[in-house]
């Protein structure tokens, strides 16, 4: 991800931290945010081949009428057997990574100081020597297993199993530049991510108003 003068700033977190929501703070001051989440659902449009070796691989039972994933029913399966959430993993992430870096280095380009990438795997997949620095969010497990259950309609063993299947907030903690402390309510954390903001405007330049 090394894209000589501009900044890339790795942002992770378990699911359920409160990441996407500090991705959607530095987004709307100006900050450009590549979100694997987002780059992930791209690349399994219908029609894909992506999709297609996702089909050829575990059936074409999860997609629906339309040809689109059924994600809900992939997820309950991939997450309750890890042998079979990396093979998800490794027909998908190269495609993520071209993509991602393809944006990389249009935003460059576009002559931005610096950019996030957002993406829940960064320390799992080894691609924390890519970044200028990594941010982890984090939040009490109990809290974080909550927010899942309920943002995402699901019962406490599935949101559980997509704890399980990520690294633990110790790790994050260890190999973080930076850890940002979400157990309060969305002011605090509206307030520790304005003052993370000016710290990467002072080190690596304003952003400018036009991010993506």
């Amino acid at each position: 991800m090394n894209t000589q003068d501009m900044a890339v700033i790795g942002l992770t977190g378990g699911i359920g931290s409160g990441k996407s929501t500090v991705a959607a703070q530095l987004r709307a001051s100006g900050v450009p945010v590549i979100d694997a989440d987002q780059v992930a659902r791209e690349i399994v449009e219908p029609g894909s081949p992506v999709l297609q070796k996702i089909a050829e691989a575990f059936g074409e039972e999860f997609l629906d009428e339309v040809g689109a994933l059924r994600r809900q029913a992939l997820g309950a399966l991939v997450f309750s057997d890890p042998e079979k959430l990396q093979q998800l993993n490794e027909l998908t992430h190269p495609a993520i990574l071209l993509r991602v870096q393809e944006r990389l280095m249009a935003l460059r380009a576009e002559g931005h100081p610096w950019v996030v990438y957002e993406a829940a795997l960064i320390i799992e997949r080894a691609l924390t020597p890519g970044l200028t620095e990594l941010i982890a969010v984090v939040c009490e497990p109990r809290l974080q297993l909550d927010r899942i259950v309920a943002r995402d309609g699901l019962d406490t063993a599935a949101a559980a199993d997509r704890i399980a299947a990520q690294t633990t907030n110790d790790r994050r903690r260890e190999v973080s530049d930076h850890v940002v402390e979400n157990d309060g309510d969305l002011a605090a954390l509206r307030d520790e991510v304005e003052t993370l903001l000016e710290r990467l405007s002072t080190t690596y330049g304003a952003p400018r108003s036009d991010g993506t």
